[in-house]
């Protein structure tokens, strides 16, 4: 027994020492927040933070600023960086070994490394020097860290030095981001159309006329129900329709920005509100920062969220206009359906067979031998990929015009109409840009390259071989769409369809949102005569589930007084009346309500997803909002367009309750008063490694917290999905402003700043949209 306990105490021992070891490597990391240091700097450099970790620069140049927030970002945020250059590259499994190697696979067949060394060479000098900067600054910050951040020391690797071209793939990774349906959709939409009547296919696949704000006051038409029956690929549900029948309404978990004009502040201020939605992790997406330089006689100085890896502000003011972006969700690609000889090495151009070319992509693996992939194309783009291999992919994000560093223009913008008319010039993945500048005036455009096409139809393949389906180049400025002054002093986009007519001609359908969250900015908007920041933030935290208002009265329906009593569901239907008008945590109406939702769409359209995986896509991928023609469906009846083998519409109905009910018990251990909103929508705030180890999930995730909002209301909130950043200011008056980012400054765990603004992210509390009173102060002095 005595031998035991010695060897429990030495095994004790021994697990201290190596947690200590452990702790004392992972503290050599931590960023350095105070005192002095040399550094390629032209003149000393300050960069100072608050208490929330917020960085505050004051330079003397722009080179200079660039390089401090190239330091800082390589301090508190090297990881994110380093996989974002690797997700676009397909240089992931250099760091995680075979399990990435697919994925690095798919990558690959964008040649985004190729690309981004290309552009950053043709990149004009003043952009090419601020890149430089950057890089150095990172690389410095980097070295300057005791040890390398502690992800590295996991993975037993160690991070490779940033390069100017490494900038444009975290561009580019954005461009996967919000743009990363990559054919799939024109795909689904052509097998589709090949499958039912005309008639059917535009009914199924038409812009809402619900749920519609388009800023320029146009509206969409409803297409009625088919006099025709319901096709039979619509109709016939086998045993098993489909292994993931879940569906999305289109892009449906966008972003939102709005502002108003002088005319419609409190004050006479023109302010602007933006919360980009996108994945919520840990660290988050955006890093808060401010810049101050001089230039000649001129001091700049801006602020906003800055994306780690890259040198601009994002999102942001500078004192004279104030911006913000929402995903376009316009078309921004095309599916080319090839022409191959009987030998499949050539295809068919309009100047006649062309043979194919090839690029040989060599893929690092960790522990393994190099892989060698062999990346066909076309001179249109990439070959998809198997079993997509008669098809090759047309998209902006290959062309040189879609990618450069105009954005830092809008550092020196003095008002709404010159960002506005820098708008078209800048490469960025094409964003609803909104501005709201310092003389009280707002307005709208497309930020980004948009492509002069000549198509039979832009949202199915087309065969290009003819000559009468192409890309002619990218429009000019004169053609860009634009709104500016608006005579209500308003503007919101969420993306849904913002404009119609010629402009929507000009930009397509990339799958919008079907509306009802514009919607509900739009009439909160026009609710007050006046606003200020405070109720453009209570906008961004406006989870009232009016979109459901119709499905709750709907349901109330089905919930017939024999129904209720034959399948015991009296407090359910009592929650359906009394609890469901919002996403509130605490919600138990709503979470039943919306799964109802969710299960008759599911059953409606189950064949469909079913017929369109035998063909290995996905209900998902279509640029569909299910909600429209279900409703209209649902609201007919008509016996001969009832999906499935349900023998009446009230069968069907009543299914989607008792199969809803049954999905909350498996989540909710039988008992449906535990379906609490916020506990079904608890975060998944985590950091990337812990997915591969997730004993570190107690140190490196945010809690699981219950979360309030959801799609189709301003607060879009799941539970990886979300407001990445909440900002609302004026310009010229930054000091009012705010600016919350989901979890911390920093990536770095042991770091103050890791989860700093979390808990005034996830209580709704408002934070400054500038630095606060500086807590620390890090001099970076030139070297001698």
């Amino acid at each position: 027994m005595k031998i035991i306990k010695n060897m429990l105490a030495v095994l004790v021992l021994l697990l201290a020492i190596a947690a200590a070891a452990g702790y004392w490597m992972v503290h050599q990391s931590l960023p350095v927040y105070q005192g002095q240091l040399t550094a390629a700097v032209e003149q000393q450099v300050v960069s100072g933070r608050d208490a929330q970790g917020y960085l505050s620069i004051r330079a003397q140049s722009r080179g200079d600023a660039a390089f401090a927030l190239g330091f800082a970002h390589a301090q508190e945020r090297y990881f994110q960086m380093d996989l974002l250059r690797r997700n676009s590259a397909g240089e992931l499994a250099e760091l995680f070994g075979t399990a990435a190697l697919d994925f690095d696979k798919k990558q690959r067949m964008h040649r985004f490394r190729d690309r981004a060394n290309s552009i950053v060479t043709s990149l004009p000098k003043v952009q090419r020097d601020v890149l430089e900067r950057y890089a150095a600054g990172v690389n410095a910050g980097l070295q300057q860290l005791g040890l390398p951040p502690f992800e590295y020391l996991l993975l037993t690797q160690q991070p490779r030095p940033w390069q100017p071209a490494d900038s444009l793939l975290v561009i580019y990774s954005m461009f996967l981001d919000l743009q990363g349906a990559l054919g799939k959709d024109e795909l689904a939409q052509g097998a589709l159309k090949a499958a039912v009547p005309l008639e059917w296919y535009q009914f199924l696949t038409q812009h809402s006329s619900d749920w519609q704000a388009a800023i320029d006051g146009s509206e969409a038409k409803a297409l009625p129900l088919p006099q025709s029956p319901l096709p039979a690929l619509l109709k016939a549900i086998p045993a098993q329709a489909c292994q993931d029948c879940g569906l999305t309404d289109s892009r449906d978990i966008g972003s939102n920005n709005f502002a108003v004009a002088a005319s419609a502040s409190k004050d006479g201020r023109a302010i602007l509100a933006d919360d980009m939605h996108l994945g919520i992790r840990v660290p988050g997406t955006w890093y808060k920062a401010q810049m101050s330089w001089t230039e000649g006689d001129t001091q700049h100085s801006i602020a906003g969220v800055t994306l780690p890896g890259t040198p601009a502000v994002v999102a942001g003011s500078n004192g004279h206009i104030a911006w913000g972006f929402t995903n376009s969700t316009a078309d921004w690609h095309d599916v080319i359906a090839l022409e191959m000889d009987d030998s499949g090495q050539k295809y068919q151009t309009p100047a006649g067979l062309q043979e194919f070319s090839y690029n040989n992509e060599v893929i690092k693996v960790k522990g393994e031998a190099d892989v060698v992939l062999l990346v066909k194309e076309t001179q249109w783009g990439p070959v998809m990929a198997a079993p997509f291999d008669k098809f090759a992919l047309r998209w902006v994000g290959y062309d040189r015009e879609s990618l450069n560093l105009n954005l830092l223009a809008l550092e020196q913008a003095k008002s709404t109409t010159d960002a506005l008319a820098l708008a078209p010039s800048i490469g960025i993945p094409a964003q609803n840009l909104l501005v709201a500048d310092a003389k009280g005036q707002i307005g709208w455009t497309i930020i980004g390259a948009i492509p002069a096409r000549q198509l039979q139809d832009w949202d199915t393949p087309q065969n290009w071989s003819e000559g009468k389906n192409y890309w002619s180049g990218y429009l000019t400025a004169k053609d860009y769409p634009q709104i500016y002054a608006p005579k209500d002093g308003r503007l919101w986009t969420a993306n849904a369809r913002s404009v119609g007519g010629d402009a929507l001609a000009l930009l397509g359908d990339g799958g919008y949102d079907l509306g009802a969250r514009g919607k509900q900015i739009r009439d909160r908007l026009y609710a007050q005569p006046q606003h200020d920041e405070k109720s453009l933030h209570d906008i961004q935290l406006d989870h009232e589930a009016l979109f459901l208002k119709r499905w709750q009265q709907l349901l109330l329906e089905v919930l017939s007084p024999e129904f209720v009593a034959a399948q015991q569901l009296s407090q359910y239907r009592q929650w359906i009346e009394t609890d469901s008008q919002a996403a509130s945590r605490d919600a138990i109406g709503y979470s039943l309500l919306r799964a109802f939702r969710d299960k008759t769409l599911e059953l409606m359209f189950a064949p469909l997803a079913g017929h369109l995986e035998a063909q290995q896509l996905r209900l998902r991928d279509l640029k569909m909002v299910p909600e429209t023609p279900a409703w209209a469906m649902l609201q007919a009846r008509r016996d001969d367009t009832l999906p499935g083998s349900f023998q009446s519409w009230d069968a069907l109905l009543q299914q989607a309750v008792l199969d809803s009910v049954a999905l909350l018990k498996t989540q909710t251990e039988g008992d449906l008063s535990k379906a609490r909103w916020g506990t079904l929508n608890s975060a998944e705030i985590q950091h990337p490694l812990t997915k591969a180890l997730p004993f570190l999930g107690r140190w490196l995730n945010m809690p699981a917290d219950p979360l309030a909002g959801d799609r189709h209301m301003p607060r879009v909130q799941l539970k990886v999905h979300g407001q990445s950043e909440r900002m609302v200011v004026s310009p010229g008056h930054e000091a009012d402003g705010i600016l919350v980012i989901p979890a911390g400054q920093s990536g770095h765990p042991l770091s103050e700043f890791y989860a700093a603004d979390h808990i005034y992210w996830l209580g709704e509390k408002p934070l400054g949209f500038l630095p606060q009173a500086e807590k620390y102060s890090l001099q970076l002095l030139p070297q001698r």
